[in-house]
């Protein structure tokens, strides 16, 4: 089969279509045909040498997919050939073909393209992990979310807004911003010339917010913690904007407040199965029906995936870069 080789260049990885050995179904496990895949920041990463796979997890990258199962194991209940799918995975989604543990799956609308279905795994499980299991967001409190238009962002400000919070975001352009505010941020703050910590607290008359979701790290970890309500919690899934900082204990302690690191590739298969399910229940009938929508920014052939990334590292993205497989052969 073909998937993306990463060859190390000068002055970026060399990310190459080329054939590599098949993939082979296991016990538990799905063989699906893919068509779509998308882009993550944890591939731009890993083709660094920056962030490896989880162990026993396929070194090819891609941690979405979406396209059409080709294979069953016998003890994989629920699923048939010729069935149109989505699902996370570990790793291995830049490929013609990718197995997959039959609890990842979720079944693709019959009108949804496959480049939507690929916008989906990643992105909103890890908005619906750190929004509502992390973060406990409860309807009438509000939440902040940084980063508002890329994929993760543009998914957690929708399942908030239907969660009935009030929603906070931070954004780099006017496009961005106005993408925050369409979906349905009540405020959104240009972080490249604004100080969201100052701007957050006028608009709730001081109180700050009960959550933040931040993917950027050390360089906002003190406002974070400025602006956090008495019992809020700050959900770190990213450093983005760096790793160590200093923080005060005592406006931790004197507040109640709540630090919490989340990740989502690295979680077991179990664990990850029973995300899936609870997302499924809360908010699969929303999107199904259009009343969400995967945010999708462009759509790349999988030959110029390099390309992709450099769109993605550039930051030029509203919502998910798409990598678009053909049949294969």
């Amino acid at each position: 089969m073909k998937a993306i080789g990463v060859k190390q260049g000068d002055k970026a990885p060399q990310l190459v279509w080329q054939e590599v050995g098949d993939v082979s179904i296991g016990p538990g496990e799905v063989l699906v045909a893919v068509r779509a895949s998308a882009v993550n920041r944890a591939d731009l990463l890993q083709a660094r040498g920056q962030y490896p796979p989880p162990s026993g997890a396929s070194e090819i990258l891609g941690l979405e997919i979406s396209g059409v199962v080709s294979g069953v194991a016998e003890d994989v209940k629920g699923w048939t050939a010729g069935d149109r799918v989505l699902a996370l995975l570990p790793g291995g989604g830049y490929a013609e073909r990718a197995t997959v543990p039959g609890g990842l799956l979720m079944r693709l609308p019959d009108d949804w393209s496959f480049a939507q279905g690929a916008a989906v795994p990643e992105a909103w499980l890890t908005a619906f992990l750190n929004l509502f299991i992390e973060g406990q967001l409860a309807p009438g409190e509000s939440v902040l979310i940084h980063a508002g238009a890329s994929g993760v962002g543009t998914a957690a400000i929708q399942m908030a807004r239907a969660a009935g919070a009030v929603v906070f975001a931070t954004a780099g352009s006017a496009e961005k911003l106005e993408a925050c505010r369409r979906f349905g941020a009540a405020l959104a703050v240009d972080y490249k010339h604004q100080d969201f910590a100052v701007e957050i607290k006028a608009h709730s008359a001081g109180r700050g917010v009960d959550l933040i979701l931040d993917p950027v790290g050390a360089a906002y970890l003190n406002r974070n913690i400025e602006v956090l309500a008495p019992g809020g919690r700050l959900v770190n899934i990213g450093v983005m904007g760096g790793r160590r900082a200093e923080i005060d204990l005592g406006m931790v302690l004197g507040r109640s407040l709540r630090l919490i690191g989340s990740r989502l590739r690295h979680r077991s298969v179990s664990e990850k199965t029973r995300i899936i399910r609870q997302f499924e229940e809360r908010f699969w009938t929303l999107l199904a029906a259009g009343r969400l929508t995967p945010v999708i920014d462009r759509v790349f052939p999988i030959t110029e995936a390099g390309a992709a990334h450099e769109y993605v590292r550039e930051n030029r993205n509203i919502g998910k870069v798409i990598l678009e497989i053909p049949p294969a052969a």
